[in-house]
């Protein structure tokens, strides 16, 4: 595969600008990065099971180490730890994914409501 480079880039670039306009440009550049957000969001929670299993049998071979090896404890004590911190870290990430996905489907279901509230009112009008 070739790359687009620098040139073609460029020559992208201004087909939009003159294609959208200067003033729906950020509008297009905004709803593709939210689409993208919201592609990556969906793939890492179709993922997500598969990393947790993975992450759990890396937790028992972890706790397997350190409860056979006598010589070594602080050095593995400190690298537990340290995947601790990282699991830690990933599963805050995870919870903050869910919790924004978890907005979004609230607010997309708000607004289907009131979308069908306000059909079912013009459908009384006439």
């Amino acid at each position: 595969m070739s790359s687009i480079g620098i040139p073609g880039l460029i020559l992208i670039l201004i087909l939009a600008l003159v294609l959208f306009g200067p003033k729906k440009l950020p509008e297009l550049g905004r709803a593709v990065g939210h689409t993208l957000k919201e592609f990556k969001n969906a793939t890492r929670s179709l993922t997500s099971d598969e990393e947790d299993d993975d992450e759990a049998k890396r937790k028992e071979l972890a706790a397997k180490d350190t409860s056979t090896a006598g010589k070594d404890t602080a050095a593995k004590a400190a690298v537990v730890t340290e995947k601790d911190a990282f699991d830690r870290e990933k599963i805050e990430r995870e919870i903050r994914e869910r919790i924004e996905r978890e907005r979004i489907e609230k607010e997309v279901r708000e607004k289907l409501e009131m979308e069908r509230i306000q059909l079912e009112k013009e459908q009384q009008k006439a």
